[in-house]
This record gives C-alpha cells, structure tokens and sequence, in this order.
C-alpha cells in the first residue's frame, strides 16, 4: 500500500511520461508535490522502486521507468511497459506501418541529429527511417524521430545517442519539450518557456544556463512524445 505522498509522486511521474514520454526531473518532482528538498524525492522514489512500481535504469542519470500502476491510477494489467523503448536500434523496415503480433508499428524518417548541449546543426535532409511502436504517435500530423546529440537533457532521462519522437507542431506549452530553431539555422531540444516577450529554452543539466532569446528568434519545430533508448 503506497501513501499518499507516494500516490502523487507515481501519478506526477506517470502523467509527465504519458505527455512527453520522458520522466520529470526531480525539481519538478519537488515542486509539484511542494517539498523543500529533493532529498524527499529521493526517499520517495527509493520507496516506490522497492515497491515494485517503478525501475531506474542503470548509468543514466536519473532515468526511470513505470514498471505498473496501482488500481487507483487505472493499473495496467501484468506486461505494461513504459514508453522508453529499449534495445539495440530497429533495423530498417518498408516504409509505412504494418502489424507485428499485437503490437502495430510505424516508419518514422530518421532526419538527422539534434543538439541537446550547445546547437549544432540544424535538420539534415531525411536519412533511412526507424520503426516505432503506432501508440507513441499522438494525435494528428507527422511525426519525425531525431538522434540525440549531447548531455543537456540528461536529468529529463534523456542520453546522448538516444532517438526521439517528434510530432511536428508550431505550437508549445510552457514546459514542453521542443525541438527549436534558433535564428533560422541553429536547431536545438530543449524545455520551452515564456517569460513576457521572450523565449527561455531551458537545458535539463545545470552545467548549462538557460537561453533567452526574443520571441521572433525561435521557430517551434516540434514537440518531444517519445524516446528510443540503444544500448
């Protein structure tokens, strides 16, 4: 039986992974269940992976994963899995989606490499594509998938290497994780905010400060709904 403190903690955790397909990290952890420190949020997530609930993954910097729900969650029944995909990187597929047993996979375009550290490159011209489970694609119009490039994401459970899902939109929330053009040629991930007539692109990884740049300077690409972990 969880507490209460545990209960939210769980739900926080599995509607921010349901969102945007990667874990919160653990400042908004604390915020959102309004503790002083995040040595609470340590003690929370101890007692919730000895419980079984949840699994941190090994050697990646505060990533977790859903192993199950409790019924007043709406628990999944025995094989839920997380949306973190893991192991080694999907072979090339025919293009479009088809059925493989009960699971329903998509041909995504792989279109390149996208900074998550200081921006590197923008979108390259489509390279041969990656297959992806169909329920990670949310809502309507075209998805993409980006390999990661660098350490800026990390306490957001995303690794350099790692293969993200994009659902191409213009259009972010505050905290979102987007894929945003800088001045028209610079592409980066990172957390998007707005601060009055500005745009704070926000690293997870306090080795990085914060970008603010004037409104018409970032162009929103698209926003993050899945990762593809390899190893």
């Amino acid at each position: 039986m969880l507490t209460k403190k545990q209960l939210d903690l769980l739900d926080f955790i599995n509607k921010r992974m349901t969102r945007d397909g990667v874990p919160p990290s653990f400042d908004e952890m604390k915020d959102a269940l309004n503790l002083r420190s995040k040595s609470g949020i340590h003690r929370l997530i101890t007692a919730l992976e000895e419980r079984g609930f949840i699994r941190r993954l090994a050697h990646r910097a505060r990533a977790i994963e859903i192993v199950k729900l409790p019924e007043s969650l709406g628990g999944q029944p025995a094989g839920f899995s997380p949306k973190v995909i893991e192991g080694d990187r999907p072979d090339n597929r025919p293009s479009g989606a088809f059925d493989l047993g009960p699971a329903t996979l998509a041909e995504l375009p792989l279109v390149g490499s996208i900074a998550a550290g200081r921006p590197i490159e923008a979108i390259n011209d489509p390279a041969p594509g990656v297959s992806v489970p169909g329920q990670m694609l949310h809502g309507q119009g075209r998805h993409y998938a980006l390999e990661v490039k660098g350490d800026s994401m990390i306490e957001a459970g995303i690794n350099d290497g790692d293969v993200v899902v994009i659902r191409e939109t213009s259009d972010a929330s505050d905290g979102d994780i987007v894929v945003a053009q800088i001045e028209g040629y610079e592409a980066t991930l990172k957390r998007f905010r707005r601060k009055g007539d500005m745009i704070v692109l926000e690293a997870a990884n306090p080795i990085y400060e914060p970008r603010v740049l004037p409104q018409g300077a970032v162009t929103v690409q698209g926003r993050l709904v899945g990762l593809i972990r390899t190893y």
